[in-house]
C-alpha cells in the first residue's frame, strides 16, 4: 500500500506542476487539482478491490500453491531478512551489497503490510 502512496503522491505532485504551469487563475488551478485528487482516489478504491478480488479467487482455487503463496512468501522474506540481520553483524562472513538488502527491505514492508492488512479486511468483512 505504501509503494501505490508513493506512486500516487509523486504523480499528483508532477500534476500539480503542471497544473501550476498551464492554469493561470487560482479558481481553475482548485479545480483541475481536485478533479485530479477525485480521480486518483478513485483509481486507488479500484485497485484495492481488484487485488482483495484476485486474493479472494486464491482462496476458493483448488490448488494447495494459489492458497499457500502469500504465507510461503511471507516466510521466505523473514528468513531471508533473519539471514541478513546475521550476515551483517558478522556471524558469518559474507558481503552484501546495499541495493540488495534495500530491495529486500522493500519487499518486506510490502508484503507483511499487504499480507497483514488483507487478512485484517477480511476478518473486518466477515
Amino acid at each position: 500500500m505504501a509503494l501505490l502512496t508513493t506512486i500516487f503522491s509523486k504523480l499528483l505532485g508532477d500534476a500539480s506542476n503542471i497544473i501550476d504551469e498551464c492554469v493561470t487563475s487560482q479558481e481553475e488551478k482548485l479545480v483541475l487539482k481536485n478533479e485530479l485528487e477525485k480521480i486518483l482516489n478513485e483509481n486507488r478504491v479500484v485497485i484495492e478491490q481488484e487485488v482483495s478480488k484476485r486474493w479472494q479467487a486464491d482462496m476458493n482455487s483448488d490448488s494447495w500453491l494459489s492458497k499457500s503463496i502469500r504465507p510461503l512468501v511471507l516466510g521466505w522474506l523473514v528468513v531471508s531478512t533473519t539471514l541478513l540481520i546475521f550476515i551483517d553483524a558478522g556471524a558469518i562472513n559474507f558481503v552484501v551489497e546495499e541495493k540488495w538488502t534495500d530491495l529486500l527491505t522493500v519487499v518486506l514492508i510490502t508484503v507483511i503490510g499487504s499480507y497483514f492488512g488483507s487478512r485484517g479486511l477480511e476478518k473486518i468483512k466477515k
